[in-house]
């Protein structure tokens, strides 16, 4: 695939997912916190790697997953995102390659190994991350190729990049450059601890530089601090041109100005593991978006592919999402 265009270029931690179902106790065992995302440091993966058993390894990261989603739907998707050249990072490369993904970010040569998440998964279906950062917090400025971001209808990025100044820096700069081109820009907020860790910037951010901010219910609350989801949504309906929060089975809102529309959750039959599913969503909304859809056709869509990937475990389709949503009469 060739810079010559793109429907969205994503722009994220390149992670290698580790998943495993685990017990309640488990969970309490290891004082962590039911359904949060906690940085941790190389002993404590070793210590949590030697306790949870039998494990599945596979590319991820959020915004890696997003692309892969877009892939399998039949989208034009690019990634930007940082491995080191090693094992794990040779794996990641490939995965996403072999999904139909352009990603040709140079691997690191030395330094922090590729980045890895544990994805402790109870028996309700709720997943626990615990991630080893490593190599992909190195992501930088010289990493932002300017011809795929100029190339890209949307540039899509995850709110974890936000950690690191330097990657912070990146984030801004392909941000600049897709929308000088005429293109573009999106974040997800990606969980309600980044958004308390950066909330004067985020809403900086999206107030100048964001044409489509997704997040879900509990993100957009503390983003603008307030329990009442009515509030927040005529807030960030102020501050961005297009927001779409995600409400689990509530379905979704999707505002643009004065425009408010409901889209309802996509039926499953059985929530196995919901790993993925914001990242989904995103695929299925911003391909309806880079393909002719409207809004509401977007989100259907987007409710399609996050139901999917919450079927099973890992936060990958496991089906080819064009022929499911060809099937499903959404294309």
């Amino acid at each position: 695939m060739t810079a010559s265009g793109f429907d969205v270029l994503c722009i994220g931690n390149a992670i290698v997912d580790v998943i495993a179902r685990v017990s309640e106790d488990f969970v309490s065992r290891h004082g962590l916190v039911k359904g949060s995302m906690n940085l941790i440091d190389e002993a404590r993966a070793e210590e949590l790697y030697g306790d949870m058993g039998q494990a599945i390894e596979v590319s991820g990261g959020s915004a890696g997953n997003t692309a892969a989603g877009l892939a399998s739907l039949g989208g034009r998707a690019a990634y930007f995102g940082k491995v080191k050249a090693d094992q794990l990072g040779t794996i990641f490369r490939h995965d996403m390659r072999a999904q139909g993904v352009a990603f040709d970010t140079p691997p690191a040569a030395d330094g922090p190994a590729t980045a890895r998440s544990f994805i402790l998964v109870t028996p309700d279906g709720e997943r626990t991350m615990n991630t080893y950062l490593g190599a992909c917090v190195n992501f930088t400025t010289a990493d932002v190729d300017s011809r795929i971001v100029e190339a890209a209808q949307v540039t899509y990025m995850e709110g974890y990049l936000w950690d690191r100044p330097e990657a912070k820096e990146a984030f801004k700069l392909a941000a600049r450059i897709a929308r000088t081109a005429g293109r573009k820009t999106s974040i997800t907020l990606s969980d309600s601890f980044c958004v308390e860790r950066h909330r004067d910037s985020f809403l900086e951010l999206i107030r100048s530089d964001i044409d489509i901010v997704f997040a879900n219910e509990t993100e957009i609350k503390s983003l603008y601090q307030t329990q009442n989801f009515d509030g927040a949504v005529s807030a960030i309906a102020a501050d961005c041109p297009i927001a779409v929060v995600t409400r689990s089975e509530k379905g979704c809102v999707v505002v643009k100005g004065n425009e408010l529309l409901e889209s309802p959750a996509h039926p499953v039959s059985k929530v196995v593991d919901v790993t993925g599913a914001g990242d989904l969503f995103a695929a299925g909304f911003l391909y309806g978006v880079t393909n002719g859809k409207t809004l509401y056709e977007s989100a259907r869509l987007g409710s399609m592919a996050a139901a999917e990937v919450i079927s099973h475990i890992g936060a990958r389709p496991e089906v080819r999402l064009r022929s499911h949503a060809e099937n499903l009469g959404l294309l």
